[in-house]
């Protein structure tokens, strides 16, 4: 099964994709992890990467395209996979398009987690990390025993930058401008499953195999 697993950040889309992967036995395909390693390996197309990222800039479509494109070949995405982070634009759903077109393949289902944005605003600003040991907390969902203070070490908790209530909103406005339109795309299609995000991440998965036709 090939699948495009989306949502706004904090949906839970890298819980999920990890479920699915297990769950019907595809891989995980997500791009961030495709050019971290890419960079990392000294690849061709990581060397052109890390020469935007050095200066700050986005890495190109056609960079982060060329990498999809790439582990799509390998064995075991032959049979499947679950797209986790691309696309984010139609512009990068039409060129994925093309690309399964080349071949020979098409998606089956996107499946599009919906969480309303006060609760993503509260899930991710309510983070708190570990400044010795990267530990993670939630101040509602898993808190530690003594505030602002670590389980494991003692260490100082606090809140990353990007884990800020004003900056996630800045994040979800970019997601709504940039990539709700995907999910008109996508219906249009009619593949797309939206499927409910709240609850708990078992739960979540289990409406995700149903929109599936799995279970």
């Amino acid at each position: 099964m090939r699948l495009v697993l989306l949502g706004p950040p904090g949906a839970g889309k890298g819980t999920q994709a990890r479920m699915l992967e297990s769950e019907l036995r595809v891989p995980q395909v997500a791009s961030g992890d495709l050019l971290r390693m890419a960079v990392r390996n000294r690849t061709a197309l990581g060397l052109q990467a890390k020469a935007f990222m050095d200066r700050g800039a986005l890495v190109p479509d056609q960079l982060v395209l060329g990498m999809i494109e790439e582990r799509l070949t390998q064995a075991d995405a032959q049979s499947g996979f679950v797209l986790d982070g691309f696309p984010r634009t139609v512009a990068q759903a039409e060129a994925l398009e093309r690309i399964l077109i080349r071949r020979s393949e098409k998606l089956d289902k996107v499946v599009a987690i919906a969480v309303p944005d006060e609760e993503i605003v509260k899930r991710i600003s309510g983070r708190r990390t570990c400044r010795s040991c990267g530990a993670m907390y939630h101040v509602m969902y898993e808190p530690p025993r003594k505030t602002n203070v670590c389980n494991d070490c003692g260490g100082e908790l606090y809140q990353r930058d990007d884990d800020a209530e004003k900056t996630v909103r800045a994040r979800l406005e970019v997601y709504a401008s940039a990539t709700r339109p995907l999910l008109n795309y996508y219906r249009s299609s009619g593949i797309l499953a939206e499927i409910d995000g709240i609850g708990r991440p078992e739960e979540i998965g289990r409406r995700i195999l149903a929109g599936l036709g799995t279970n």
